[in-house]
């Protein structure tokens, strides 16, 4: 299992490539759907660092730290050589054709209508601080759904 930090690198490295340089906000929101997305798909962690229920969404308060100082700017820093196995880049390549193309704001307003967000916080109020974990299971949970119900659909 990778640190939150090397899916990161992975995913900046993409944005990169694609001519399309990514705030903090984004990626916090981008780490969330990959995670969410390989628990679902795969019933396993694509990292083990908790993912936090935070004002904006979903932040992984180490990786935010390191990127902090580009407040809402785009990340200008060329990304680390990553070092992911080639099922985990598939993965993030397929997340970033999903949700690559959606700005930050986007990504926020539709992790706030999603239960596993709303769970992890607990009734606050939308503007309420909270440390709060997302949990992998309902993380699981709510994507795995969405992939039932597409196949279902599909027969």
């Amino acid at each position: 299992m990778k640190s939150a930090n090397q899916v990161a690198q992975g995913i900046i490295g993409f944005s990169h490539e694609h001519g399309d340089p990514i705030s903090n906000l984004k990626l916090q929101k981008l780490l969330y759907y990959a995670q969410a997305w390989h628990l679902a798909l795969y019933d396993a962690p694509l990292f083990g660092d908790p993912i936090e229920a935070w004002v904006h969404g979903p932040v992984v308060p180490s990786v935010y730290g390191k990127y902090k100082a580009w407040s809402w700017r785009p990340i200008d820093v060329d990304p680390e050589e990553e070092d992911l196995a080639s099922q985990a880049r598939d993965h993030l390549a397929e997340v970033m054709d999903v949700y690559g193309g959606l700005t930050a704001y986007d990504l926020e307003k539709l992790t706030h209508q999603e239960d596993p967000w709303r769970n992890a916080r607990g009734g606050l109020p939308p503007d309420a601080p909270s440390n709060n974990v997302i949990s992998h299971e309902d993380m699981r949970d709510y994507y795995k759904a969405r992939v039932d119900g597409e196949e279902n659909q599909e027969r």
